[in-house]
């Protein structure tokens, strides 16, 4: 569809107060910004790398920690440095097979991890479980980045009616 003339002006309009945002917009920035600044990044410009994280040292204390909720992948409480887990081979396996456990004194790989889509169990880990780290994590040795007020449904269920939570 064709704008009619006397859509002409509006659009004319419309055009130049858009320009004339995009320039106050530019002429805003500080006068030392290089470049556009995210906020997740800090003062580093976008176009510019950023200084690699401190890397905490990673627990090995082989324990088993509390689940927060249901179906909650456990944690990996033990250094997996340098364990090939690639297509070929899977070093978690080694370990952690059913086959294994009771040599190694590892916890098995549940169930669910030897069963497809259609729930059918397989002989072996199935291919959307090969890669343990898709779900499972190291804990490293660090205070945590953010405040975590999270309450597990255990002690939900155990106030009082009415109750509010502590951090609330």
């Amino acid at each position: 569809m064709k704008p009619s003339r006397s859509w002409a002006p509006l659009l004319a309009l419309c055009t130049w107060l858009l320009a004339a945002f995009a320039c106050a917009m530019f002429a805003a920035a500080p006068a030392g910004a290089q470049g556009v600044v995210d906020a997740m990044r800090g003062p580093t410009p976008v176009a510019n790398e950023t200084k690699a994280p401190i890397l905490y040292p990673t627990e090995n204390k082989d324990i088993r920690r509390t689940r927060n909720y249901t179906m909650q992948p456990p944690t990996i409480p033990h250094k997996i440095d340098g364990y090939q887990l690639d297509k070929d081979f899977n070093r978690c396996m080694f370990c952690h097979a059913r086959t294994r456990t009771e040599e190694t004194q590892a916890i098995p790989v549940s169930i669910t991890h030897y069963m497809d889509r259609d729930n059918n169990v397989l002989a072996d880990v199935s291919p959307r479980r090969y890669f343990c780290t898709q779900c499972h994590v190291p804990q490293a040795d660090a205070k945590p980045l953010v405040g975590n007020n999270f309450v597990d449904v255990e002690t939900m269920l155990k106030r009082k009616p009415g109750a509010k939570s502590a951090g609330k």
